[in-house]
């Protein structure tokens, strides 16, 4: 079992649903990405970003996914509740790493564990933009170092 990190960031409870498991009766693997972007999506969404750039208190509207990557550590079984802990690890100047946990147990079972990678983009071009000021003051909240 993974060592737990220092509670810098937040926790989320994500809802496990019948049609999230496999024939096994276990959490398909795709899902634990989904309940990662629920988590997180929420969080965006509390502090007042939208997709819609007319409803965003945000102009960073236009963000996409570059890598990835979860490492599966114990399976969930069944339906039910499990948690969804992130934080940022990393703000450059266009890129943001996130690096999450999917727990249960009160957060003593770490089912799996990882990093996501997003970048903001222009719209028109798909060329990397730089984050607006405030999107980097909340997101100060959710990293492990703030002056990092």
């Amino acid at each position: 079992m993974r060592e737990l990190p220092a509670e810098a960031g937040r926790t989320r409870p994500v809802q496990v649903h019948f049609d999230d498991l496999d024939p096994l009766g276990m959490v398909h693997n795709s899902r634990y990405a989904l309940f990662v972007e629920r988590a997180i999506t929420a969080f965006w969404q509390e502090a007042g970003w939208s997709v819609d750039p007319d409803r965003s208190r945000y102009r960073d509207t236009h963000l996409v996914v570059r890598e990835f990557l979860i490492r599966y550590e114990a399976p969930i079984r069944g339906t039910g509740g499990v948690d969804v802990w992130f934080r940022i690890s990393r703000l450059g100047r266009t890129s943001v790493v996130y690096a999450f946990q999917v727990r249960s147990d009160e957060g003593r079972c770490v089912h799996a564990h990882g990093h996501r990678v997003q970048i903001r983009v222009d719209p028109d071009t798909l060329k990397p933009l730089a984050f607006s000021d405030e999107l980097r003051e909340t997101a100060r909240g959710l990293m492990e170092d703030p002056a990092r």
